[in-house]
């Protein structure tokens, strides 16, 4: 796996791995996330991808070549989470491509955000991520060293927000 830095030409990448999540997470019953329709399809969505990729930091992960995952962080947290007193990274978005599950590239991603938050000098790394239905989406996130710290609602949305410190 190869992890290389992306930027704003990647979002045609970031929606196709979102619109395979949503796909995915509704084959298994779990529309709650991120609804039944794909990212691609709305264009406020379309619009917010844009976005993270143009402003925040991107990570691809590379697997035999090929997109596996997508990493987005930023120096702060987006609107619907309080800043914190201190310098932290805040990973702004998460995703990987389905057809790699189960070979690590969630888990490669955060632990590059860890080495850059060590870089930029953050002694903490957020992530916000879906708090409802199963908890299965809070628990991927404890196995990676995180622990909730809040826990929020965006609409009716169901947020969790965790956190871990940078040694």
């Amino acid at each position: 796996m190869e992890i290389r830095k992306g930027g704003a030409a990647d979002a045609p990448i970031i929606l196709a791995m979102l619109d395979g999540a949503v796909e995915w997470l509704v084959a298994h019953g779990r529309s709650g996330q991120w609804g039944t329709e794909p990212w691609s399809a709305d264009p406020r969505r379309v619009e917010r991808i844009g976005g993270i990729a143009r402003d925040d930091e991107i990570w691809v992960a590379e697997v035999r070549g090929a997109p596996a995952g997508v990493m987005a962080v930023s120096p702060g947290p987006p609107h619907y989470v309080d800043a914190i007193d201190e310098p932290e990274l805040y990973i702004t978005l998460l995703v990987t491509d389905r057809s790699f599950a189960g070979e690590g590239v969630g888990g490669a991603l955060i632990a590059k955000a860890r080495e850059e938050a060590r870089s930029k000098g953050a002694g903490v790394l957020r992530v916000d991520c879906y708090g409802g239905g199963d908890g299965r989406l809070v628990e991927y996130y404890r196995r990676n060293g995180f622990e909730p710290v809040a826990e929020f609602t965006v609409g009716e949305w169901p947020g969790r927000l965790l956190a871990q410190r940078i040694g």
